[in-house]
């Protein structure tokens, strides 16, 4: 495969991003996700303390494609 850039946002898929993301060496993915996390952050410090989960009573069913 011969790398190349491209500015086409058609070729910016979840696949494609998941290609790259898996690329990348543990420490590198390290780096990307304290990055990703040091950005929200930055735009919303608040977001630690905000809960937006509710407990789960009861049974739950996971449902997948066959």
């Amino acid at each position: 495969m011969k790398p190349s850039i491209s500015h086409d946002w058609s070729e910016e898929t979840p696949e494609a991003k998941a290609r790259w993301f898996q690329s990348l060496s543990l420490e590198e993915r390290m780096q990307v996700i304290c990055e990703f996390t040091d950005l929200v952050l930055t735009v919303n410090p608040d977001l630690p303390r905000k809960k937006r989960a509710e407990p789960t009573h009861g049974r739950v069913r996971v449902v997948t494609l066959p």
